[in-house]
């Protein structure tokens, strides 16, 4: 009787023991967004944190985020993140690529680690990174091309504007405007002008393609790049059509005094929360998401509804 209960309390001060690990067991999930200077990634980052804090409390542990993104685009600054990350031991790292072919072999060394890799935004999809959640990109395009379709009255020449083109993200939205727009009869794709993601270079593309083809009366912007700085539109508001993808705070002046007739605002704050969720899911619980793809729907924001959704950005920016 005695062996017998010196088994079970020891079996009990085990089980109280292992309570105590669970409860301050510690994760650690490194963020490799493309760029710091760009707001829709402090936006997942503000997500990512809030994500982590919230998963902790509900869970009894501590999740960390370690950012580790560079300032400006850098594929191979991406590369030495994630293999940082892992030699640090992080549980789990989620990447949003700026040039898909150089991640891959990187994204791939970390799974044969044992080191969970998921995308947000920008997917590496040849590599074994567990899911991608964002955009579907084709679709974000037959959405810009349709709503600029409307603006336009079904008919006019259209230029678009497509950031990086060694990103994949930007590559399939432009092929989709392109497939939406040959439903139009009345709408003729001009070119597709790709530069570097910075607002200075990308207002500069406009303004220099606005002076070489006047003819141009919408402008199907796959990034709001140029609308993240002033002034960036030569032309008089509403003369020339344009839509554009994400909302950001920049971006909204130009809805408001009518150079943009539509943003489409992606989930950016979610990329934050739900690759932290999923990197959890898997670290903790050994889940795995629904699919290995998983779709943020676009938000639209126009003239009517843009001082509700710039209310979103007092949030999700740092202070």
């Amino acid at each position: 009787m005695r062996r017998k209960t010196t088994i079970a309390i020891a079996s009990l001060i085990g089980l109280l023991a292992a309570g105590s690990y669970a409860a301050e067991k510690t994760y650690t999930f490194g963020i490799v967004a493309k760029s710091n200077n760009n707001p829709v990634f402090q936006a997942a980052k503000t997500g990512a944190e809030d994500e982590a804090k919230a998963l902790g409390e509900k869970n009894g542990v501590t999740i960390k985020i370690d950012w580790r993104t560079p300032n400006e685009e850098d594929p191979q600054k991406q590369v030495e993140a994630i293999e940082t990350l892992v030699n640090a031991g992080a549980n789990g790292i989620a990447v949003s690529a700026s040039d898909a072919n150089k991640l891959t072999d990187a994204i791939n060394s970390a799974v044969a680690k044992g080191v969970t890799v998921v995308c947000f935004d920008s997917d590496v999809p040849k590599s074994k990174r567990l899911a991608n959640f964002g955009t579907d990109d084709i679709d974000c395009g037959h959405k810009v091309m349709s709503e600029l379709a409307k603006e336009m009255n079904g008919k006019g020449v259209v230029a678009i504007l497509a950031g990086n083109q060694n990103a994949p993200n930007l590559q399939k939205r432009a092929a989709g405007v392109k497939e939406e727009a040959a439903k139009s009869k009345g709408i003729k794709i001009i070119d597709t002008y790709y530069h570097k993601e910075t607002p200075q270079d990308a207002a500069a593309k406009v303004e220099q393609v606005m002076q070489a083809h006047p003819e141009i009366t919408g402008w199907a912007m796959v990034g709001g790049w140029p609308l993240f700085t002033d002034n960036a539109l030569k032309f008089a508001p509403g003369s020339v059509k344009v839509v554009a993808v994400d909302a950001l705070p920049a971006e909204l002046g130009y809805l408001r005094d009518g150079h943009v007739q539509v943003l489409l605002a992606q989930q950016v704050y979610e990329w934050g929360t739900e690759s932290v969720k999923m990197l959890y899911d898997k670290a903790a619980n050994h889940k795995d998401p629904p699919s290995s793809f998983v779709k943020a729907d676009l938000i639209p924001v126009t003239k009517a509804n843009v001082d509700e959704f710039a209310k979103n950005w007092e949030k999700w920016l740092p202070k």
